[in-house]
């Protein structure tokens, strides 16, 4: 009887499904990209293929596993980099300025059994960090002005926001990665105009600032210049004066008489005294 049991299809089907069932409920794959927590009757008690820092791809620990069938559970938890999403949130900054700010959080599990504990999924560490990014996030930029955004101080402040979110995540076995915001944008209407009336008129400030201070550079410049000049022109009157009061005579012959450009016929005439001073080098140094 058992015989022809046997060999009948139906049967045999049947219990090839059975195998697979059992098959299926004892042996499982586990990925290199996650994390498989084995529970059994509610309680963790095994964890393959745990993250590791700077651990080689395939030495992980994946692959075949076996477990009680029909007794021990798999949560899966995913190894890679995982994004949250901040709603869009309305921040206050120290000049009174109101910012619409979007911002995401990159984070990876690191220990799956206090995530387990803790959060029991995926998904409820992302909603316990979403409301932790938005108040660490409004926390900062409440701190700085809104130009704090267009700055080198930006990094600092994405610094600041990653480390107060990585005490909170660290309880749900994540770690932090990385903090970045997307857009910081003013409202629309009334508050952003105003904004750019202000960020103009400090531009236009600043350039009256720097215009002022070039034009004391250049005072100064031209009065060290002239100064430098004054003390030259000494230095040659003390060395020779006859020369240098024949050397400024000449000089003003040239220019009076316009043989340096200003009279170009040479046709200049002058009417003075026969005595006077003016004309005594035509007189010769003898005279």
């Amino acid at each position: 009887m058992n015989a022809i049991s046997w060999r009948n299809p139906v049967a045999l089907m049947i219990a090839a499904i059975m195998l697979m069932v059992l098959a299926s409920a004892t042996f499982s794959v586990v990925p290199e990209t996650r994390q498989a927590v084995i529970v059994r009757f509610g309680e963790p008690i095994s964890i393959v293929n745990r993250y590791k820092a700077d651990q080689d791809f395939g030495r992980s620990g994946a692959g075949l596993i076996a477990r009680v069938p029909f007794v021990d559970q798999i949560v899966w938890v995913d190894k890679r980099v995982l994004d949250v999403e901040m709603d869009r949130q309305q921040v206050l900054s120290t000049d009174q300025l109101r910012l619409n700010v979007d911002a995401y959080a990159r984070y990876r599990i690191v220990d799956p059994l206090r995530m387990f504990i803790t959060a029991g999924t995926e998904q409820r560490v992302s909603d316990q960090l979403r409301p932790i990014l938005g108040s660490e996030l409004r926390n900062e930029l409440g701190k700085r002005q809104f130009a704090a955004l267009l700055s080198p101080e930006r990094g600092q402040l994405m610094d600041n926001i990653q480390a107060g979110l990585n005490r909170v995540a660290r309880q749900y076995g994540a770690e932090i990665i990385d903090v970045r915001i997307k857009r910081a944008d003013l409202p629309d209407g009334a508050p952003l105009d105003s904004a750019f009336a202000r960020m103009r008129s400090a531009r236009e400030q600043e350039a009256l600032t720097i215009d002022a201070q070039g034009r004391k550079q250049a005072q100064l410049i031209r009065a060290e210049a002239d100064a430098n000049a004054a003390r030259t022109y000494a230095d040659a009157f003390n060395k020779d004066p006859d020369f240098y009061n024949f050397y400024r005579a000449m000089q003003s012959y040239r220019h009076t008489f316009g043989v340096d450009g200003t009279n170009a016929e040479g046709n200049a005439s002058i009417i003075l005294s026969p005595n006077n001073g003016y004309l005594r080098e035509f007189q010769g140094r003898g005279r």
